[in-house]
């Protein structure tokens, strides 16, 4: 185990960070209405009884927008762990499918699943997860039979006061970056920099996404509004639920 150094985390940060902000202006540039208004529930909007076509726009690409960042910053996350595990543990990312990282602590091989928090999945997604645990456990066995192998589902915020799981434990929050880090308080030792210019970045991003706001609702206003300017909701359902739609 290496003594983790906060000025290469912080330098790491510094260098990466703007990815994540730039993917979520790419996310934004390559929306498209007809895509987002497919997914989302039209009835809704009429049992909330909203009126305008820029209500509508902003609920249904906010709502997007947040789920969309939330992928992208888990996968910023995971590389920011796996990057503060190597540095401790030499971790690296794996090369099995469904594992993230894999590092050796006190003669056992940790296989770990990096999620963003930890309400991330179904009952399905989870015995997948188990599934893939197994799996690697049998691929690395096969070069050594008696390695001992943990698995461990990370998310990088959030708590689970009972992370043995049976096939596999599950580490939250600061448990999760000590995990990682061997240090107790690292998970608050990167908030700091991880806002490293983010108002620049951020305003940035406000400015692409008040034009998209502006775009999406003229385009909805021509599509889906009748000439006296009132939303045409029979339009608006059958584009989102008629078998054939022309529109779409």
């Amino acid at each position: 185990m290496e003594t983790l150094n906060l000025k290469d985390v912080v330098r790491y940060v510094e260098e990466n960070i703007g990815t994540f902000h730039q993917k979520r202006i790419t996310g934004l540039q390559d929306l498209k209405l007809k895509r987002v208004l497919s997914k989302k529930n039209p009835y809704l909007f009429k049992a909330k009884y909203v009126l305008t076509a820029q209500d509508i726009i902003k609920s249904l690409t906010d709502a997007f927008i947040s789920s969309q960042e939330e992928t992208i910053f888990g996968d910023w996350l995971e590389g920011l762990a796996i990057f503060v595990n190597e540095k401790v543990y030499k971790g690296r990312k794996s090369g099995i499918i469904g594992i993230d990282l894999e590092f050796d602590k006190d003669g056992i091989r940790y296989i770990v699943t990096i999620k963003s928090g930890p309400n991330w999945g179904n009952s399905s997604q989870i015995a997948k997860l188990v599934a893939d645990f197994k799996t690697a456990k049998k691929t690395l066995r096969t070069s050594n039979s008696q390695l001992n192998i943990v698995a461990v589902n990370g998310c990088c915020y959030g708590r689970d006061n009972q992370p043995d799981k049976g096939d596999y434990f599950k580490f939250c929050g600061q448990r999760f970056w000590e995990f990682i880090s061997g240090d107790t308080d690292f998970y608050t030792k990167i908030i700091e920099p991880l806002g490293h210019h983010a108002k620049e970045r951020n305003d940035d991003f406000m400015q692409s996404y008040a034009q998209m706001i502006n775009k999406f609702t003229k385009e909805f206003a021509d599509t889906f509004c009748k000439d006296d300017g009132s939303i045409d909701w029979d339009k608006l359902v059958r584009f989102n639920s008629a078998t054939n739609d022309p529109t779409r």
